[in-house]
């Protein structure tokens, strides 16, 4: 920005419009001075919000699942069809009281419940 008064044009308009610039370059500069090492605004959420509700999401996700696991004493046979149920699957999955065939299709029934956060494209256009 030039001094009017430098170049010769000492007009009051001018001058005013200068000085009255001259001002709000200083406050911005003390502002921004004040401002260093402090967040910036980023309208309602802050930083890193979405990654945080993302983390918040996924470790619901696993509380949840990790609820649904058996707990407790295995059973050595399994509590559908009698069949035994192999040691290593005891010590990898304690509390199991199915074996692996009864287990898939225990699975294969439950279907996955909870809701699509993401939602479909046509959902998004109603």
């Amino acid at each position: 920005m030039c001094d009017p008064i430098a170049i010769g044009d000492s007009s009051p308009i001018l001058v005013r419009t200068y000085a009255k610039a001259t001002s709000m370059q200083s406050v911005i500069e003390i502002r921004a001075s004040q401002a260093d090492g402090m967040l910036m605004a980023t309208g309602w959420a802050g930083d890193g919000a979405v990654q945080d509700q993302i983390d918040a999401t996924v470790k619901d996700a696993i509380k949840r699942a990790r609820s649904k696991l058996p707990s407790g004493p295995g059973l050595e046979r399994c509590e559908e069809c009698d069949s035994p149920i192999p040691e290593a699957r005891r010590k990898a999955m304690p509390g199991v009281r199915l074996c692996v065939p009864c287990q898939e299709a225990h699975d294969g029934q439950a279907g996955s419940g909870g809701y699509n956060r993401r939602g479909s494209k046509d959902s998004q256009l109603r």
